[in-house]
């Protein structure tokens, strides 16, 4: 029984304390406080595959993946509740993606393509239940180390159809802020770009995000995380739509932390504003990361 226990446990702290992963698993939920009701949330979760092995001892933990421009697969799954003035929508969006870096003789070359299905089912009768699909392709290419530029296109079938990453990755305001931006025009084109680079004289990064979104309105978004070890880090966001809608921009502040290289959490927050509005509204989130 000790040598199975012993083994166990020598397995776990591999794991743990792992520099090389293939696959990560990252959940998260955030609570939505508007004007109107201070009890809905969102659970979402998000597995990737990578094709080779990612080592973390390059940089920032949290970047690993794209230092290493890993080629990768992922499936994500994101569940909503959210009532507004009688409102009572349950909400389910999926999607899958893969994303891959190919050696070129000039710069490495980018490729993704993406795919969400968006279905909200009405409680009552206020409103019909609704469902659509949204398809996203994106081309780019690293043209500086760590260094990518990025322009896609969306098809979006029905507005009320999220990107299931988008909400991962910068929240479920600004997710629907960017499909308020695409609204009825259906296509929309996409930029953006993305840096990481080391602060010389020091352990620590910055990392910089811009983005982009031509649809029936504009909307851009800009974010920075400053790694102040390789394990931790702090960041900042701002996203704004030119679109008629309350909440036209949205604030944003995060923080995440590796406990270990392979297990790190985290802890978001969002300000949507549209004062004096039902939809003026602010999340916080909290995520956890597992890689192995």
């Amino acid at each position: 029984m000790m040598k199975k226990l012993g083994l166990a446990t020598a397995l776990l702290l591999a794991m743990t304390g792992a520099q090389a992963y293939q696959f990560e698993v990252q959940g998260q939920s955030e609570f939505i406080d508007n004007t109107v009701n201070e009890q809905n949330f969102t659970g979402a979760v998000q597995g990737t595959y990578y094709f080779k092995n990612v080592d973390s001892t390059k940089g920032p933990l949290a970047e690993a993946a794209f230092l290493n421009q890993a080629s990768n697969f992922s499936l994500a799954y994101n569940y909503g509740e959210y009532d507004e003035n009688g409102l009572d929508i349950v909400s389910h969006t999926y999607g899958a993606k893969a994303e891959a870096y190919i050696p070129t003789k000039f710069v490495p070359a980018y490729a993704s393509a993406s795919y969400s299905h968006t279905i909200n089912d009405s409680k009552n009768a206020l409103e019909t239940d609704d469902q659509g699909d949204r398809y996203a392709l994106e081309l780019g290419a690293l043209v500086a180390p760590n260094f990518l530029v990025a322009v896609g296109y969306t098809s979006v079938a029905d507005q009320v159809s999220y990107d299931a990453f988008n909400i991962l990755s910068n929240g479920v305001a600004k997710a629907g802020l960017e499909s308020a931006t695409i609204a009825d025009d259906q296509d929309a084109i996409t930029a953006r770009t993305k840096y990481v680079g080391a602060i010389d004289g020091t352990n620590m990064a910055i990392g910089f995000e811009t983005g982009l979104v031509y649809g029936e309105s504009t909307a851009y978004a800009l974010k920075t995380d400053l790694y102040l070890t390789p394990a931790l880090s702090v960041g900042a966001s701002y996203a704004e739509t030119s679109a008629d809608i309350a909440n036209d921009k949205a604030w944003g502040a995060n923080v995440n932390y590796f406990i270990t290289p392979a297990v790190a959490v985290g802890a978001s927050y969002v300000n949507a504003n549209a004062e004096g509005d039902v939809r003026d509204t602010q999340t916080v989130g909290l995520n956890a990361k597992f890689r192995f």
